[in-house]
């Protein structure tokens, strides 16, 4: 059994050595709301379904299972983490104490620019729906042109992430209480569709060994396009360490995240699987092509089966899904850029972490990454595949991120340096106890073989329509090579020479118990495991040493000589 460790820790900023700049105002149900509506199984399951379909047919759904498992692996080790360390821009922190700088840099640099291109990709859901819902969003062309569908996709998707933008710059919770309103609405949306779609079905669960037809031609066959067909699963279940990345504005932190985690990741699994269950067991007729067609899809299903007013009723439910998805993945991406500036960690740090003083959030960074996030969409306005290939890049870029989590986490396991020493570890808000070792295994093995079948240069996801040519197919690879080689470079040549806590956002030193006086310089790192990351920052070994006492918790038993100090 897997039990949350007993904690009293409220997870105070100043233990990590830095000021509560943010507003901890969210409460349990307003976490969990975030890590399950950056998942949101009605945006993404109804936004690739077609995808899926086209690619393996009514099997593809097995991909569902598979994804969660692997998934579920990594969630658990993020449990953990996130219930020692509940900072902002999540995956950044956590590699920042599991292995060296540049690492934990390039880790941060990879969710957050995987998140800015997600942010495009969830907002160009509404061109998947609205124009079904009504034909008057169809703004540009009559969507029966060559690029209608992408065009005008991408306007309203810009309109959607100015939307947020205004939001998220508002304030978190202004936020997190439409956020919260909108997961309520897609839950209940979800049991009621699961429950009207399997009221009409039409078919037995036979239909999921459904395999003919699909895989012929491939060199391998069935299973060739059921990889490619599972990227649709895969682009669903990720996102759930935004609870932890949203920590610093949470209760109790240390308990609440690591539950809204594993509950998130666990409830978009059960719904989002039963709604595919039920809409392939409902489907009215599954030759039908626009079942596999971008136009068509999970939504023309619930439509043809649920009539007018009821199909359109719960289209809206999945427009406010996308609205709600929206809002957490630009929330999370804001505190991932919040967390790398105040470390001086990007370009611009001082702007870039810059928090309000009346409604306390990075509003600066929320306006930066809404900008930003248009870049992509304006790039791919005239590429009709754009819907796939945004969101392989960015889920390719989300798996390497959570790679150099979970990698450097077995590696401190294998060295036992990882779970910490038991009066550490007692602070814990949730523990893997034994099963901590074969669960990290299977992430680290899930996180590599799914990043990559994702970043493989398949025609029919890089380059499924005309004109036909290499580096389209390889576009994946290039982006991926280019920003990863960027970003080291940047780090190593630059970034490192300048890092360490921002001044206004560090925590104040409390007094060594043998000096008898306060000492009220700011820290210059985070105080948890700071060698690793400060060894990493450029600094030299003197530079370190001074900083030590700074990184020991206040009630550390060491007298200023004993620290060299």
């Amino acid at each position: 059994m897997l039990e949350p460790s007993k904690s009293t820790d409220s997870g105070g900023m100043d233990e990590f050595g830095y000021a509560q700049t943010l507003d901890r105002s969210i409460g349990k149900f307003a976490s969990f709301a975030a890590g399950v509506s950056y998942i949101s199984i009605l945006t993404g399951v109804f936004q690739l379904f077609y995808f899926g379909f086209s690619m393996a047919g009514p099997a593809y759904a097995w991909s569902w299972p598979i994804v969660f498992a692997g998934q579920l692996m990594v969630a658990l080790c993020f449990a953990e983490l996130a219930g020692r360390y509940p900072v902002a821009g999540s995956v950044y922190n956590w590699a920042k104490r599991l292995s060296s700088g540049t690492f934990a840099w390039l880790a941060g640099w990879l969710l957050l620019l995987s998140s800015m291109m997600a942010l495009g990709a969830v907002a160009l859901a509404l061109q998947i729906t609205l124009p079904q819902i009504w034909s008057g969003f169809q703004i540009v062309g009559d969507g029966t042109g060559q690029y209608d569908f992408a065009i005008n996709g991408v306007l309203l998707a810009s309109i959607m992430i100015g939307i947020s933008t205004l939001i998220n710059a508002f304030g978190v919770k202004l936020m997190t209480l439409i956020n919260s309103v909108g997961v309520f609405v897609e839950l209940v949306a979800a049991v009621l569709l699961i429950l009207a779609l399997l009221w009409h079905a039409v078919r037995g669960p036979g239909v999921l060994l459904d395999t003919s037809g699909y895989g012929e031609g491939h060199p391998l066959g069935f299973f060739g396009v059921f990889l490619i067909g599972a990227m649709a699963s895969g682009y669903v279940m990720y996102g759930f360490d935004t609870a932890s990345s949203l920590g610093e504005e949470t209760k109790d932190p240390k308990r609440t995240a690591p539950k809204a985690i594993l509950r998130a990741v666990t409830a978009s699994f059960l719904l989002g699987g039963l709604i595919l269950l039920g809409g392939l067991l409902a489907a009215p007729d599954l030759n039908d092509p626009k079942v596999g067609h971008a136009d068509g899809g999970l939504q023309y299903i619930v439509l043809s089966v649920l009539g007018g007013p009821f199909g359109k009723a719960f289209l809206v439910c999945i427009v406010v899904a996308v609205i709600v998805c929206t809002l957490a993945v630009h929330a999370a991406a804001i505190r991932m850029m919040f967390a790398m500036a105040r470390d001086n960690n990007l370009p611009f740090s001082r702007q870039l972490s810059k928090v309000d003083p009346v409604r306390r959030t990075p509003a600066v960074a929320a306006i930066v990454i809404g900008v930003i996030a248009v870049i992509p969409l304006i790039v791919n306005v005239m590429q009709p595949a754009i819907f796939t290939i945004m969101s392989s890049i960015s889920i390719v870029l989300i798996y390497l991120s959570y790679l150099l989590v979970t990698v450097p986490m077995l590696r401190n396991r294998f060295l036992r340096k990882w779970p910490l020493k038991e009066e550490e570890a007692g602070k814990a808000g949730f523990s893997l106890g034994k099963w901590g070792l074969p669960v990290n295994i299977l992430a680290v093995f899930w996180g590599g073989a799914m990043t990559l079948n994702l970043i493989w240069p398949r025609q029919e996801i890089y380059n499924s329509v005309p004109p036909f040519e290499w580096y389209l197919q390889w576009g994946g690879v290039l982006f991926v090579g280019a920003v990863v080689i960027g970003g080291t470079l940047l780090y190593r040549l630059k970034i490192r020479h300048q890092t360490g806590v921002l001044a206004e956002h560090a925590a104040a030193v409390a007094a060594h118990p043998s000096s008898g006086s306060a000492r009220t310089e700011p820290s210059a790192a985070p105080r948890p495991l700071p060698d690793p990351v400060r060894a990493g920052a450029g600094l030299s070994s003197a530079d370190i040493a001074s900083e030590i006492p700074d990184a020991l918790p206040a009630n550390a038993a060491l007298s200023e000589k004993g620290t060299g100090s």
